[in-house]
């Protein structure tokens, strides 16, 4: 089972699963104030304004930050990050970034679904095979 955290405010629900995550920073680095890997929880809304926090979460790679407005719920589908063109990109000592929607057939014969972002591991290391969980960091 996919472990799932929420974090919310009066009007926004951040979403952070954690087995998609590439510890990348991007988050961290947008937000210091909201993103602390150091603290419990890590994700700490009240310090920032939620346009901020919304422009954070779309500059995650991994796709493991995502958001809904409270009044809307969560079956909203964001148009805005559903792609025609898949685009693929190679990052330097990093995975393979796949952005668009995907259909993935795992080597034992699962399937699974992905949109947005997909980050691929390249180095053999990940405990999350096929995605990429920032073990080559370490």
């Amino acid at each position: 089972m996919e472990i799932t955290k929420k974090y919310l405010n009066d009007e926004l629900t951040v979403v952070w699963k954690p087995k998609l995550c590439i510890h990348s920073g991007k988050c961290v680095k947008a937000l210091p104030e909201v993103f602390k890997p150091q603290e419990k929880p890590w994700i700490q809304l009240e310090p920032s304004n939620n346009a901020d926090i919304i422009d954070a979460i779309k500059s995650c790679p991994s796709g493991a930050l995502s958001y809904y407005l409270n009044d809307i719920g969560e079956t909203r589908v964001d148009k805005e990050n559903i792609k025609e063109m898949t685009r693929v990109e190679v990052l330097k000592d990093g995975p393979l970034m796949v952005y668009g929607t995907l259909e993935i057939m795992k080597a034992d014969g699962k399937q699974e679904n992905r949109s947005k972002s997909t980050a691929f591991s390249r180095c053999g290391q990940t405990g999350n095979s096929p995605f990429c969980d920032g073990s080559h960091v370490n």
